[in-house]
């Protein structure tokens, strides 16, 4: 785009540019520059700091955050014309969501100090910025929720409402595997595994709450080796009666591509979609779909879900996923990294979390998944940014049986000088080289070790070359996120060798990684989770034990739960919601009613409120922060156990404060200010909020709506353009009468007023 058409660009297209004068249109311009973003490049990440607006000139991007849970909230599609970073820019605040170029995405970079000089201080333009920042309300909402803690912050223990059998499939080329989850009573939880389909020797291990059974199977193919498993577990001591007692079936599928970005409810379509990603995982698509196909007869009234390996990775920058080969492979053929043991890196990173009583999303992490199969992983602020392995499991660390990351002329010598096929260099990396080629023993880390102790020589030179390429990759994924909050160990070698993991963190402490050899060498990392570095290490480094298949259990129950939450609520008969504008008001204990207003005064009411017993009162206070006032703030009543101040996200500038958006009476890590009263001031450590927008119902309106207290909705408000209020909180009480409040702010963004009529269009979440 030539200068004179980002000129008139900004002054037609750009909302907040609209009404601004054609010079300082121009002095803009001669203060900006404009930059190029790939596809999946990040613009903004979240928690940065900010100092350039940044207008999109072409393209789309996408601004999403990845919440306490590990789950990535979309907030919304960006397209030219969108003003991306002003809030951060305004609030002096760190970012508060990341934003992804969605294509290939121009934007023209504006300085801070041209942006306020130029645009902050021109009348018209500050009136539509004070919109904007009201629109920022979703994103802080879900930002302001991180630190939730709690004995299972992370929904890894599969604890649903309502009790459900819900069973997990992993379908490898001569095995099944399969995990039972009973959500209302762990003890029934089972597992089994069938091996050697196909093959002489095929049995049957199961355990479950009648401990093991091993059973000799026939031969046959996977529809044999299902029915077998349904006959286990519908017997004389199974867990389910008839294949009708499964609600779900999560299914684990290892290639993706770029067409699934999360777990996906199974459709004909689907599996004709899994099909034509073949190609890119031929030893392992095939086979799961013909796992999906036999699950779908055998339990034709559950719900199935397919779980992607890949699709933890999809949030890769192309920096980061690009071969340097010629880009026409990558557009054309699909070759680029996808990385994989995605439920794996995810799971643990969640663990590790919870463990170190951190926000999942605030964290940088080096997950290390060491087994048979091995890759390590760097997640950013909840978001995987790179990955060892590639097109294929193949690249990457030094594995069991696989060579990981090789010279690739080394493949067109062999060809070249000793006549090598396709399928002798697939079975050279993938099945004779790793830990068995280089040792000359096996795959197996500890009969290496074990080998190594008595002085074998390759075995010692391949367990050192293994810690080596570890090590490495840890140290590259720390200087990609620019640092690390915990290191993870996770897998077959990572939990079951402290020698490993010694050798992996040797000469890390530079980087903050000092390993305590006590805490390392007792853990029990089969068991659970273990933290292994010293008390004073800036780095936590832990043990984790993965559990891929209650990974695939968790995101099959968020997939159903999101399908199930968008069909409940829409009926077409369903009542008007009343819409009341909530300006800021105060909330007093009598305590501070008596040190501001004198001892033994009582509020005096002065208007009921529309919700019943509360009421408006005579009184007033004024408001005192670090940088400024707001006066005459009207008191509420009755009186509280605690005093609770609400403002509007642009008071909060104004007094120089950061509330967080919660619910009323959530005042844990809010922050405080003076109130100034007619017979003396206070100031209270703690209780100014900005009041997360919510519906009152009864519980009878409730009933009508398919909602229970603590629902989470969109709101449909109809004005001269159709709104949509999301991050609704759903409060049921015998008290309340049917009304959704928000505040001033978004009332005057959005041109509405008290009176105006909206309609639930669609339930969220159930907290």
């Amino acid at each position: 785009m030539e200068r004179k058409d980002i000129s008139r660009f900004l002054s037609e297209q750009v909302r907040l540019l609209v009404e601004l004068p054609a010079e300082k249109i121009e002095q803009l311009m001669a203060g900006a520059n404009v930059r190029t973003y790939e596809p999946n490049e990040a613009i903004l990440n979240f928690g940065e700091e900010n100092h350039t607006v940044k207008v999109l000139l072409e393209g789309t991007a996408a601004a999403s955050l990845t919440d306490n849970d590990g789950n990535q909230h979309h907030l919304a599609d960006l397209h030219a014309g969108e003003m991306i970073g002003a809030f951060s820019v305004l609030s002096g605040d760190r970012t508060t969501a990341d934003v992804i170029a969605v294509s290939r995405c121009s934007l023209l970079l504006i300085r801070e100090d041209v942006f306020t000089s130029l645009v902050a201080t021109h009348p018209p333009t500050v009136r539509l910025l004070t919109r904007a920042i009201a629109e920022q309300t979703k994103m802080r909402a879900v930002h302001e929720n991180f630190d939730r803690q709690g004995e299972d912050p992370y929904c890894c223990r599969l604890i649903t409402d309502q009790p459900t059998r819900l069973l997990v499939i992993n379908c490898g080329s001569s095995s099944l595997k399969y995990n039972l989850y009973d959500t209302g009573d762990e003890s029934r939880n089972c597992h089994g595994l069938i091996e050697r389909i196909g093959e002489n020797g095929t049995r049957l291990i199961h355990d479950g709450g009648h401990g093991r059974v091993t059973r000799d199977l026939p031969g046959g193919d996977h529809g044999a080796a299902f029915v077998a498993m349904v006959a286990e577990l519908t017997g004389e001591n199974g867990p389910i009666i008839s294949p009708d007692d499964i609600v779900a079936v999560g299914h684990r599928v290892a290639h993706g591509g770029e067409t699934f970005q999360n777990a996906v409810l199974i459709t004909d379509g689907v599996e004709a979609a899994i099909e034509a990603l073949s190609p890119l995982a031929p030893l392992h698509n095939p086979v799961n779909l013909s796992g999906i196909r036999a699950a779908r007869r055998l339990f034709a009234n559950a719900q199935h879900v397919a779980v992607f390996d890949t699709s933890f990775h999809q949030t890769l920058p192309p920096y980061a996923y690009l071969y340097g080969l010629p880009y026409g492979h990558y557009a054309d053929k699909g070759i680029r990294r996808y990385g994989f043991h995605g439920m794996s890196h995810h799971y643990v990173a969640l663990k590790a979390a919870e463990t170190l009583q951190r926000p999942y999303n605030k964290l940088r992490i080096v997950s290390c998944h060491l087994g048979n199969g091995a890759s390590a992983c760097a997640i950013d602020h909840g978001r995987s940014m790179d990955t060892s392995m590639g097109l294929t499991p193949s690249e990457g660390l030094i594995m069991g049986t696989r060579s990981g990351t090789i010279d690739p002329a080394i493949l067109i010598y062999l060809m070249r000088t000793e006549g090598a096929s396709a399928d002798d260099l697939d079975r050279l990396i993938n099945r004779e080289s790793g830990l068995k080629g280089l040792s000359g023993i096996a795959n197996d880390m500890r009969a290496i070790q074990a080998a190594a102790e008595e002085g074998n020589h390759r075995a010692l030179l391949a367990v050192k070359t293994y810690c080596y390429a570890v090590r490495k990759y840890i140290g590259a994924y720390v200087a990609a996120m620019g640092g690390i909050d915990a290191l993870i160990f996770t897998g077959g070698i990572g939990q079951g060798s402290a020698g490993v993991r010694n050798l992996a963190c040797q000469g890390l402490a530079c980087m903050g990684i000092v390993l305590d050899e006590e805490k390392n060498r007792t853990a029990q990392g089969f068991d659970r989770v273990a933290v292994v570095s010293t008390d004073d290490s800036p780095v936590k480094v832990l043990v984790v034990p993965t559990d891929e298949e209650r990974m695939i259990a968790r995101e099959t129950l968020r997939t159903l739960s999101r399908l199930h939450i968008s069909t409940l609520i829409r009926k077409p008969d369903q009542p008007e919601v009343i819409i009341e504008v909530s300006a800021h008001h105060i909330h007093l204990s009598q305590a501070h009613v008596e040190a501001l207003f004198g001892q033994g005064h009582q509020l005096t009411s002065d208007a009921e409120l529309s919700q019943p017993g509360q009421f408006a009162c005579v009184e007033q206070v004024d408001l005192v922060g670090p940088k400024g006032r707001v006066e005459n703030v009207r008191v509420l009543g009755p009186t509280r156990g605690e005093t609770q101040i609400e403002i509007s996200m642009t008071e909060q500038f104004r007094l120089g404060i950061h509330p967080p958006i919660r619910e009323s009476g959530d005042l844990g890590g809010t922050p405080g200010l003076t109130l100034e009263g007619p017979a003396g001031t206070i100031t209270i450590p703690r209780g100014v909020i900005c009041a997360q927008r919510h519906i009152h119902m009864s519980p009878a309106e409730a009933i009508r709506f398919g909602l229970r207290d603590r629902y989470v909705v969109q709101v449909k408000v109809g004005t001269d353009r159709e709104l949509i209020f999301g991050d609704v909180l759903v409060r049921v009480h015998p008290d309340y009468r049917l009304a959704m409040h928000i505040d001033t702010d978004e009332a005057n963004a959005a041109h509405i007023s008290t009176g105006a009529v909206g309609f639930i269009a669609e339930i969220q979440s159930r907290r």
